[in-house]
């Protein structure tokens, strides 16, 4: 069965390439600034680009980062950020020197797909990024876990995609799914992005799977009749919450979470997981009868 799980794994990674999300993240961006005073447009410009910023990247950001107005600026920008003092644009984001962060939180809301480029280029946007990340596959991750199960006590499920052959093993796609966020991780840390590049990340990953299987098969078996749908599907979204968090210190800090840290990572995680997962199992339910009582009424 390991054998047989290891060889769907590879024919799916097949099908993820990497340079896509490298494509994404390397996106060239034009962000134009307007301040009232010199000493506000200054600190702005070091809220998004620190002292810890390297070298290197100083002299990329000289190409991304500009003073609206100055000669040689674009004259258009994907983003632009006015400090508050100045009278609100349409299209703009108000930078206050109270609560910085709120400008990079209203950015990432309005311009989601800029998110990776921005978390690759500047510090104060990564964190919120890469958590954003994390808990995205995660929920995917618990989702998926839990409707390829739903057959066995929910019929009406059984025309869904996942419920066909080819998509039999949801081992498969919760690892794969995996892979696809240490892409993402890495590219949001400005790190090296590729199978080469992150072969060490992405073999614990696939060797995980098997014990992240396991304690599933364990926990559905232990509870009869759909029971233990729940903690299956709150283990998916663990145990990828617990990689994802892994991996972000790795990409981060450069070592990963200790024993006692993982161990926490994945009790806060499993809670979490549960709630999640009673609530999509409401969800479907309730989509099943609607369903149902549509066709009965049919």
């Amino acid at each position: 069965m390991a054998s047989h799980i290891l060889q769907q794994i590879r024919k799916a990674l097949n099908n993820l390439n990497p340079s896509d999300v490298r494509k994404l993240a390397e996106r060239q961006l034009t962000i134009g600034l307007a301040a009232s005073s010199s000493e506000a447009l200054a600190a702005m410009e070091d809220y998004l680009v620190p002292p810890s910023v390297s070298h290197r990247r100083r002299q990329e950001l000289v190409s991304v980062i500009h003073r609206i107005g100055d000669p040689g600026a674009p004259s258009r920008f994907d983003i632009e950020i006015i400090e508050e003092r100045l009278p609100a644009a349409p299209g703009c984001f108000q930078f206050s020197m109270r609560d910085p962060e709120r400008v990079i939180r209203e950015i990432l809301l309005e311009r989601e797909d800029l998110a990776l480029p921005l978390a690759r280029l500047l510090p104060p946007f990564r964190k919120r990024v890469t958590q954003r990340i994390i808990r995205d596959v995660a929920r995917e991750n618990a989702g998926f876990s839990l409707l390829t199960a739903l057959p066995d006590i929910l019929p009406g499920v059984l025309s869904l995609p996942w419920a066909a052959g080819e998509f039999a093993s949801d081992t498969t796609v919760l690892t794969v799914n995996q892979v696809r966020m240490a892409f993402l991780l890495a590219a949001a840390s400005d790190r090296k992005v590729g199978y080469l590049e992150q072969k060490a990340q992405i073999a614990s990953i696939i060797a995980g799977a098997f014990g992240w299987r396991a304690l599933a098969r364990q926990l559905i078996a232990k509870i009869p009749l759909g029971g233990g749908l729940i903690p299956k599907a709150a283990v998916a979204y663990a145990g990828t919450y617990v990689v994802g968090t892994g991996l972000e210190r790795f990409y981060g800090r450069g070592y990963a979470l200790t024993r006692a840290e993982r161990k926490q990572a994945y009790q806060k995680a499993l809670e979490d997981g549960k709630e999640l997962s009673r609530l999509l199992l409401e969800r479907a339910r309730s989509a099943t009868k609607r369903d149902r009582y549509a066709s009965e009424e049919g």
